[in-house]
């Protein structure tokens, strides 16, 4: 269920951020997706509340930055932003997503956990996993 108005703000100023109308109409907004979103995409949802495409993406920036969203590249070198799923979540603990190379549907995988083994030392820590293939629809 989609948070309050006065949940989103306080949220925004509980990480120490102002509560601008820029800011909880992002927040907002992303609370009905359930993909990651590129800042175009976003841009262009919000424009009709007067805000550009400059301020969307600095308070996307600032959402990031301050843990209430995260950020990923879908493999096409353009960042795409979703809500965390906590504040606290360690980076690079965010899950995998799945990218349709037929039609380019993405979905968030939340119920994959993916830990490699190697006998190597190359492997620190992974930051993202991207899986690419064709979803039901583009196979059927």
């Amino acid at each position: 269920m989609p948070s309050s108005l006065d949940e989103i703000k306080t949220r925004i100023r509980d990480l120490g951020l102002r509560s601008t109308g820029p800011r909880v109409a992002v927040l907002r907004y992303m609370e009905t997706l359930e993909a990651p979103i590129s800042h175009a995409e976003i841009a262009d949802a919000l424009k009709d509340l007067g805000f550009d495409r400059a301020t969307i993406y600095r308070n996307l920036m600032d959402l990031t930055d301050a843990g209430l969203l995260s950020r990923v590249n879908l493999g096409e070198n353009v960042w795409h932003f979703e809500l965390r799923q906590t504040v606290t979540q360690e980076p690079g603990a965010e899950h995998p997503h799945f990218v349709c190379i037929d039609c380019g549907a993405v979905t968030c995988l939340d119920d994959v956990h993916v830990d490699i083994k190697t006998g190597s030392s190359l492997v620190a820590q992974i930051s993202e996993v991207l899986i690419k293939g064709r979803c039901r629809k583009c196979v059927a």
